[in-house]
C-alpha cells in the first residue's frame, strides 16, 4: 500500500527521500509526492498523478531542495487520483504530513474542523490529520505534544511523519497498524514504511510499535510508548544491502525473483537443517505441537494458496485436522473456541492487516498457540506470534509474488513433517529419505527454469485471449489457483481455476474454442481422473495447453504440451515445480501485452490497510 519516508540531515534530502520513494514503488501507488522546507523557511511541495521517475524530473526542473522533508506514494483509498489527493498535506502553510493507513472516524473530525475553520483541498482522510494537529499546534507551539493529542482522537491504522516550518530540526512520526522505522545514520535521522527505504543512506534501524511516537533530529531521536512513557528500542543492523534490490540483467523484477528460486530455496533448506526439529519454530514449539489436536491457516492471496497446498500435507503426513480461512472473513466470523489448535498465519511481509488482526482475535478467544510464517524477522506479525520461522526468500519487489510463494511452500512442507515426526507418523528412515529429496528441490527448479522458451510460445497465444481456465487435482488444485492469480494479476486476462473434477459442475459451459484451459496432469496425482477431464474439454473443441510429466499417448489432442522433467520426483514436490512454469507463463504473458509487470495497475505488494 501506500510508502513514506522522511528525514532531516545537513545535506539536502529530496534526493535521499526521491531514492527512498522509488525503492517503495513496489508497494504499489498511484500518486507520489514531496514536501520540504525550504532555505526561506517555508514549506514547499511537488506532487504527481504518476511515477516517481516524473516527480523526479520536476524536482530537477524546480530545483527543488531542503534539508528537512517527507515523501509519499499514495494508493487511493479516499478520493480519486488527482493531484489535491495526493501527500503530502498542508495545514495553514504551517504543518505538512505524511499518512499510509485509513481513518475510520474521519468524517466526524472533518465535520468539527470545518466548524472550527479549517478548509479542506482534498477528498482524503488523511488531510483531518494534519488540521487536527494544527489545531493543537497553534495552541501550544510543541508538534510532538500536538502530534500525541491527535492520534488520541483517531480511530483507525496509521503510520503519519510529520515536520512543522517553525523546527526545520525536528521531524515527528507516529505508528498504529502500519508498519514504520527509524533509520540512524551520521548527524542525519529518517523515517520510512519499509526497511528498503532507508538502505541506501544507512544499514541502522530500529522498528517502532504500535502506538509509539518519536520524534528525531539531525544527532538524535526519542521515542514513547501507547502509555506515554519515554523508552528505549534496539537498533537493529540490517543484513539487506541496497546492492539486494538492484534488477541486474533482467528486465523485470518479477523476472528475477523467479530465476533466484533456487538459490531463495536453498537458503531456505539450509536455515532449517538436516532433520524436522520442533525447535526451529521456537523454544516452546515441541510442547505446543504435542499439545495441538488441530491446525486452522490463516492468510491472504499468494499466501493464502500456500495454504491450501499446506492443507493437504497436514493432513496426508501428520494424519491431523487442518482447516484454512481467509484472515479477512476469519477475523470477523464467530469461531469455535479450541484451545488446542495451531494457529499458523502466513505472510510475505508481516504487515498484512487482516492477517495480524486475526492473530489478535485468536488470542482474544483464548487460543494463543500463533505461529507465524514469514519472511521479515521484524515484522509485526512475528513480534505478535508465539512461534515463528521465516523464509529465506530476500527482498521480493515484484507485487506479484514469486518466490515468497515457493518458500513459503518449503516451510509449510518442514512443519507437516515436524508435525508428523512429533506425533510419531514419520520413522527416522523415512525422515532421512524425505530431507535428501527435499535437499535436490533446487536443481529441480533449474531444470523447469530451462523450460522457459516453451513457455514462452504458449504466451504468445495467450496474449490475444480474454480468459483463461486453470484445472488441478489434490495440491495441484491450489497451485491451478495460483496460476491463474499471477495471470490475472499482471497480463489483466481475467482467469479463474478449478479443481478438475468440478468441471462438469458448471465450469465445462465456458468451453469452446476460444476459452483455453492450462491443465496441470503430473503422473503421481489422480492422472486417470485428470486425463478423463482433459477428453472432456477436447470434446468441446477447447483448446488445452498441457503440463505434464505422463507419455505422449496422454497428450494427443492437446495444443501444446510442456513436458515436466518431474517422473522422478516424489509427490510433494509436485506442487512447488509445478508452480514456477505458471510464473513464467504469466509473466512472458504480460510481457507480451504490454503491461506494468512489477506494479500492475490497482494493486499493492503489502496490504497494511483492511
Amino acid at each position: 500500500m501506500c510508502g513514506i519516508v522522511g528525514g532531516v540531515s545537513e545535506r539536502n534530502v529530496v534526493p535521499i527521500i526521491l531514492e527512498g520513494l522509488s525503492r517503495l514503488e513496489y508497494r504499489g501507488y498511484d500518486s507520489v509526492g514531496i514536501a520540504v522546507i525550504n532555505d526561506d523557511n517555508e514549506l514547499a511541495r511537488q506532487r504527481v498523478t504518476s511515477r516517481v521517475a516524473a516527480l523526479k524530473e520536476l524536482c530537477l526542473a524546480n530545483k527543488f531542495k531542503g534539508k528537512s522533508g517527507i515523501g509519499h506514494t499514495r494508493w487511493a483509498t479516499h478520493g480519486g487520483v488527482t493531484t489535491d489527493n495526493a501527500h503530502p498535506h498542508f495545514s495553514k502553510n504551517n504543518i505538512a504530513l505524511v499518512h499510509n493507513g485509513i481513518i475510520e472516524n474521519y468524517e466526524i473530525i472533518r465535520d468539527d474542523l470545518i466548524k472550527s475553520g479549517y478548509l479542506f483541498e482534498s477528498e482524503t482522510d488523511t488531510e483531518v490529520i494534519v488540521h487536527l494537529i494544527h489545531s493543537f499546534y497553534q495552541k501550544t507551539k510543541n508538534l510532538l505534544s500536538a502530534v500525541k493529542e491527535a492520534i488520541a482522537k483517531l480511530k483507525g491504522a496509521y503510520a503519519i511523519g510529520v515536520m512543522s516550518k517553525d523546527n526545520p530540526e525536528q521531524l515527528v512520526c507516529a505508528r498504529n497498524g502500519s508498519p514504520l522505522v527509524l533509520g540512524v545514520g551520521i548527524d542525519e535521522m529518517f523515517f520510512a514504511s519499509d526497511i528498503s527505504a532507508l538502505l541506501p543512506v544507512t544499514q541502522k534501524v530500529v522498528y517502532l510499535e504500535d502506538g509509539d511516537v518519536a520524534e528525531i533530529g539531525l544527532y538524535s531521536y526519542n521515542i514513547w510508548d501507547s502509555k506515554g512513557a519515554n523508552i528505549t528500542r534496539n537498533i537493529n543492523i540490517s543484513e539487506l544491502s541496497a546492492g539486494l534490490t538492484d534488477l541486474g540483467q533482467f528486465r523485470h523484477y518479477m523476472q528475477k525473483e523467479i530465476f533466484e528460486q533456487p538459490n531463495a530455496i536453498g537458503q531456505t533448506l539450509q536455515s532449517l537443517g538436516n532433520t524436522f526439529e520442533a525447535d526451529k519454530f521456537g523454544k516452546e514449539a515441541l510442547q505446543v505441537f504435542k499439545s495441538i489436536d488441530k491446525v486452522q491457516i490463516i492468510a491472504c492471496g499468494t499466501s493464502l494458496n500456500a495454504g491450501h497446498v499446506a492443507k493437504y500435507w497436514i493432513q496426508e503426513f501428520a494424519n491431523i485436522e487442518c482447516a484454512i480461512d481467509i484472515a479477512s472473513e476469519y477475523r470477523y466470523s464467530k469461531i469455535p473456541v479450541a484451545k488446542n489448535t495451531l494457529i499458523v498465519n502466513i505472510s510475505q511481509s508481516g504487515e498484512t492487516a487482516d492477517t495480524i488482526a486475526s492473530v489478535k482475535y485468536a488470542h482474544e478467544l483464548g487460543m494463543p498457540n500463533t505461529l507465524s510464517i514469514c519472511n521479515v524477522a521484524e515484522s509485526s506479525l512475528v513480534r505478535l506470534s508465539k512461534l515463528s520461522i521465516l523464509t529465506q526468500a530476500g527482498p521480493e519487489i515484484g507485487v506479484a509474488s514469486t518466490k515468497a510463494f515457493t518458500t513459503q511452500l518449503v516451510v509449510l512442507l518442514y512443519l507437516a513433517f515436524t508435525l508428523a515426526k512429533v506425533r510419531g507418523e514419520l520413522s527416522g528412515h523415512e525422515e532421512d529419505e524425505i530431507i535428501e529429496e527435499m535437499r535436490k528441490l533446487p536443481q529441480h527448479i533449474i531444470h523447469v527454469l530451462e523450460m522457459e522458451s516453451e513457455i514462452k510460445q504458449i504466451a504468445q497465444e495467450l496474449e490475444s485471449k480474454q480468459h483463461a481456465l486453470f484445472l488441478g487435482r489434490n495440491t495441484l488444485y491450489p497451485v491451478a489457483v495460483e496460476g491463474a492469480l499471477k495471470l490475472k494479476e499482471i497480463s489483466y486476462i481475467h482467469a479463474e481455476a478449478y479443481a478438475a473434477g468440478e468441471l462438469k459442475h458448471g465450469p465445462l459451459a465456458l468451453i469452446d474454442d476460444a476459452m483455453p484451459s492450462v491443465v496441470l496432469m503430473p503422473s503421481t496425482m489422480l492422472m486417470d481422473k485428470t486425463k478423463s477431464n482433459v477428453q472432456e474439454i477436447l470434446a468441446r473443441k477447447g483448446q488445452v495447453y498441457l503440463f505434464s510429466d505422463v507419455k505422449a499417448d496422454a497428450s494427443v489432442g492437446c495444443h501444446m504440451v510442456i513436458h515436466m522433467p518431474t517422473i522422478e520426483v516424489p509427490h510433494y514436490l509436485i506442487p512447488i515445480l509445478y508452480t514456477v512454469p505458471l510464473q513464467l507463463l504469466a509473466y512472458h504473458t504480460a510481457v507480451i501485452k504490454g503491461t506494468d509487470v512489477d506494479k500492475p495497475r490497482n494493486l499493492a505488494k503489502s496490504v497494511t490497510v483492511e
